[in-house]
């Protein structure tokens, strides 16, 4: 019953009413009633508005009308008598409470205004911001979609904002796979908004019976109350706190039970927003559960944020289904290597087969797959959380007990796998040559074939062989990335320790290393251009001519000094290309004159060899070398420990980046194989039509002749694949239930934060450039950067004969050991890599300012 005191506004404490408050009010009002807890509020009914308004449907009339619309007197003392003497300093949350808002059907969640944290003085304004938002062109859009009539009354809730330490929504059953029993929560630091907005990460809990599943993110930020008392602000979330659980589970007991109370109410389950303050739960809002999507599966994560460097864009079906047999392999051999007994592995063999999925063309990573990987190591179960950061892994699991072992078993293991690992570190460089020897053994057994003289069984009988003889033989590179892991991570401490005012130290430690591959195709791609433009003849060709009819010419016979030095560089490095790893792409030893081009690209803007040398990498490592053994000095035990990280780290990081260029040999000499099978299937309507086979596919071809239905696969694959190029990709990140992967069961959890001021990376190599962007999505559409800044998403070690045309470059993704920062400090060339947002900030043409040292990018 409204008061004396209170003509306009309907309370709290008023648990029985006639006026028309709407839908959220009265659902406050019924909290009210059960004794749940809920911050004081007000309720404005909505014939305060229609008192104000004509009797008209004429949208452009009513309009006039809510431009002009004021509060009733006293309203306002009304209000602040209600919320005491203190209502000035206390902050409040207005939302809408349409007459058919939040029901069984139709929510409009996200369809009217809310203002969260707004002071009293404020409060006039918002109150008219809600009622003129039912005019909205967002809410007379959502009317008309759902075929629902106009409605101009709307109430207003004025309810008093609690300093959440941590907010969310939780819903009575699980909304995306309908499944009963369950209940899903996810919650953040400080205020709600930035979960509902989409803007930050949450940690997300599922309760069942079995127990409760955890999925703990990263939250780097919060939304808290303004330091004004004024609306809210994003903070910085104590790192200490950023990878903790923001609720335990007695909190998470206490919200079932607000859930099981309000199901059972309101006879449906409910979605809920509610806060814990002073460590006390306050529900905020209720409503019912509107739709709920029945997908079938198991919940998966899905990321692409490093794979996409080896395999960009839409990847065919075999390269898919061989790289998926290669992984399995692998890792199998890795975990067997780390302790994992066969029998574990066998038992668990579905894991390993399926660590990759291929998501409209384009292959991501199955992170919840990894995770079991991981979960079966020992150690896991000791410290999870140092197994998960030294493993690189983000996203938490909380998976069941057949992929964990006990603690009295992990120490044991671990203990047995120490031993051997320091013996497999002893007998690596061995290890390493045998691999090698091996692999050189086989590959030049392999080139000496001519597989398009031969059969498709015999074929396919000689890439059996291959798979088994080599590609299944991995072991030496595992191990090696293994420890190069470990040491890195190691040195990393030691100069945290150290240099902490210098966070890319241990990188610039291991600059100057004169043995990595990646950087030797550029200088012989440079030191053919140098011969090219040491001849007049020559370079006039180059300067005159497209690649093919330049590569006629040396076949012809000009030149020859050139032809050999193409000739040699082809057969070291053909198939170090762009998509290097697909077996799709067309390599430099298939169509040299794609080579050529790069080199003409070369002699026509004049790269020479001085451009690629540079000191600044052994001017890096000496200036690093300085700044940690100064701090050293006198503490000779500590100095010969460092020494011996350091030692180890440049070894296997080297040898790491040159072991992974014979995966791309290997590779390549698949794509021979199978280039030639595809050649010699008559049935095919083109040779190239072979890549939309799986492998399981053609090794079937081996047991029996080719089967019409292969053909009716791959027109259909041609057809799906094509329509992919014209879709948009799926986001970096984002989950499903089971393998539906149409829009409607892709969620993303990609959270696109605005970004503020400069841009900021890590960065790789220095040096201060101001110049123009180019925006490269893929490095074969350009011949030339002619000096500007390159900008892109990704690289593979096939962009590198593209830098000497940079003047620097930007790298949305990659790190301090990715190709391109390897590169570029060998060519010192300024580079920045891991730059958020750079793709949504930047475009062609743009003009920025960037600082290689400290990745910094400023936009002119």
């Amino acid at each position: 019953m409204k008061t004396a005191t209170q003509e306009h506004i309907i309370t709290s404490q008023d648990l029985e009413t006639k006026a028309p408050i709407g839908g959220k009010a009265s659902n406050l009002q019924e909290l009210g009633k059960l004794g749940i807890q809920v911050p004081n509020w007000v309720a404005i009914p909505a014939d305060i508005l229609l008192e104000q308004l004509p009797e008209s449907d004429d949208i452009k009339e009513l309009k006039v009308y809510f431009e002009s619309l004021i509060l009733p007197n006293n309203l306002l003392e009304e209000i602040a008598r209600f919320f005491s003497e203190n209502h000035q300093n206390k902050t409040y949350a207005i939302r809408s409470s349409a007459l058919d808002e939040d029901g069984s059907q139709f929510s409009f969640a996200g369809q009217f205004e809310t203002f969260l944290h707004v002071g009293f003085e404020e409060l006039e304004e918002k109150i008219k911001a809600i009622w003129q938002s039912v005019l909205s062109d967002r809410v007379l859009k959502y009317r008309a979609k759902n075929g629902l009539e106009l409605q101009l009354g709307i109430g207003v809730i004025v309810q008093e904002m609690v300093d959440a330490e941590v907010a969310g929504v939780a819903f009575g059953i699980d909304p995306i796979s309908g499944e009963e029993g369950s209940k899903v929560v996810s919650a953040v630091y400080g205020l709600g908004e930035g979960l509902v907005s989409g803007e930050l990460d949450a940690d997300t809990f599922k309760i069942h019976s079995q127990g409760i599943e955890k999925q703990i993110v990263e939250k780097k930020y919060a939304f808290v109350r303004s330091a004004t008392r004024k609306g809210v602000e994003k903070v910085k979330v104590a790192s200490e706190k950023q990878n903790q659980a923001t609720l335990n589970d007695e909190q998470l007991h206490q919200i079932c039970e607000l859930l099981d109370c309000l199901n059972t109410h309101f006879g449906q389950p409910q979605d809920i927003e509610f806060a814990f303050a002073n460590n006390e739960l306050y529900l905020l809002q209720t409503r019912p559960i509107t739709a709920i999507a029945k997908p079938k599966g198991e919940y998966t994560l899905w990321d692409n944020s490093n794979i996409i460097e080896s395999y960009p864009s839409i990847t065919t079906p075999l390269t898919f289904s061989f790289i998926l047999k290669m992984y399995e392999q692998v890792y199998r051999q890795f975990v067997g290597l780390m302790g994992v007994k066969k029998r574990e592995i066998e038992q668990h063999k579905s894991v390993f087969a399926n660590t990759l999925g291929l998501i409209r063309g384009r292959v991501y990573y199955n992170l919840l797959n990894w995770y079991k990987m991981l979960a079966m190591l020992p150690g896991y179960s000791i410290n999870a959380e140092f197994m998960e950061n030294m493993m690189g892994v983000k996203e938490r699991f909380e998976l069941t007990e057949d992929y964990r072992m006990s603690k009295g078993l992990a120490w044991f293991r671990i203990v047995k796998m120490l031993f051997n690992m320091i013996q497999r570190q002893i007998q690596l460089p061995r290890a390493r040559k045998r691999f090698l020897t091996h692999l050189n053994s086989v590959m030049n057994e392999y080139k000496a074939i001519d597989f398009e003289s031969l059969s498709p069984k015999e074929i396919i009988a000689h890439y059996q062989r291959f798979e088994t003889t080599l590609l299944l033989e991995w072991k030496a590179p595992l191990i090696n990335d293994f420890f190069a892991m470990i040491w890195f991570g190691m040195l990393q401490k030691q100069t945290e320790k150290y240099a902490p005012d210098a966070p890319n130290i241990h990188n610039d430690l291991l600059c100057g290393s004169q043995d990595i591959i990646s950087v030797e195709p550029i200088h012989r791609s440079i030191a053919i251009a140098r011969l090219v433009q040491e001849d007049e003849g020559a370079k006039e060709l180059f300067e005159g001519e497209v690649a093919g009819v330049i590569w006629q010419v040396l076949l012809n016979g000009e030149f020859p000094e050139i032809k050999e030095a193409i000739d040699e560089y082809i057969d070291r490095f053909g198939e170090r290309c762009v998509g290097e790893l697909k077996l799709e792409t067309i390599s430099y030893s298939q169509a040299p004159e794609l080579f050529v081009k790069i080199i003409k690209s070369y002699v026509e803007q004049g790269v020479t060899q001085q451009k690629a040398h540079s000191n600044i990498e052994n001017d890096l490592r000496t200036k690093a070398e300085d700044q940690i053994f100064n701090q050293l000095k006198n503490k000779p035990l500590q100095r010969w420990w460092f020494k011996f990280i350091l030692r180890q780290a440049r070894d296997l990081v080297s040898n790491r980046e040159n072991l992974r260029y014979e995966r791309t040999r290997g590779f390549g000499m698949v794509r021979r194989m199978f280039s030639a099978l595809g050649k010699q299937l008559p049935q095919l309507a083109h040779p190239r039509d072979i890549f939309y086979l799986e492998l399981a596919e053609i090794k079937s071809i081996a047991k029996q002749d080719f089967q019409e239905e292969l053909l009716e696969k791959i027109e259909a694959r041609k057809a799906e694949f094509a329509a992919y190029k014209t879709q948009n990709p799926p986001q970096e990140r984002f989950f499903t239930y089971g393998n539906n992967f149409s829009d409607e069961y892709i969620y993303s959890t990609e959270k696109l934060e605005t970004i503020e001021g400069d841009l900021k990376g890590i960065g790789c190599c220095p040096g201060k450039v101001k110049g123009k962007v180019r925006i490269v999505h893929n490095p074969n559409e350009i011949d030339s950067l002619n000096g500007d800044i390159l900008v892109t998403s990704s690289t593979d070690p096939g962009w590198v004969t593209l830098f000497p045309t940079a003047a620097a470059i930007i790298v949305e993704r990659g790190s301090l050991l990715s190709h391109s920062a390897i590169v570029s400090r060998e060519m010192g060339i300024p580079c920045i890599v891991s730059v958020t947002g750079l793709s949504r900030t930047l475009k062609t043409g743009d003009e920025v300012w960037m600082n290689g040292s400290t990745g910094e990018i400023k936009l002119i």
